[in-house]
């Protein structure tokens, strides 16, 4: 995972799953919008690739490797990518990417973090995803 906002590869990774424009809501007390709003939304997004992987429902077991590169402006057009990365018995790795665009300016990635899912059925239980 990069570190800097000088990655070697400046495009988004993964399906375009999402876009939003964020508003003056979810807002912290500096006046960005909130980190907990962005990592709702990514787990949103991280989820319905994973749902297609494990063909039904899936839940979030784990969040890891979370970095915040660039605060996120209220009037900012986000767009959350993501990108499965691993493929378990019942586990699916998703790496979940966020890229702000500013009017005119070029897409600039403002966090990414990698998320957990495990397949479950109807009752809630862990099932195989091949089953």
């Amino acid at each position: 995972m990069p570190d800097t906002l000088d990655d070697h590869n400046p495009t988004p990774e993964g399906k375009l799953v999402t876009r939003l424009i964020t508003n003056d809501t979810n807002v912290n007390a500096n006046g960005n919008i909130a980190a907990g709003w962005l990592v709702e939304h990514m787990d949103t997004a991280g989820a319905h690739i994973a749902r297609q992987y494990a063909n039904g429902r899936v839940t979030t077991v784990a969040m890891s490797s979370m970095v915040f590169l660039k605060p996120v402006a209220v009037g900012n057009t986000i767009s959350f990518y993501a990108k499965c990365n691993e493929i378990g018995r019942s586990s699916i790795r998703i790496c979940v990417e966020v890229w702000v665009c500013k009017g005119d300016e070029i897409d600039i990635k403002v966090t990414e973090g990698d998320f957990v899912f495990v397949a479950i059925d109807d009752e809630g239980r862990t099932r195989s995803i091949n089953a």
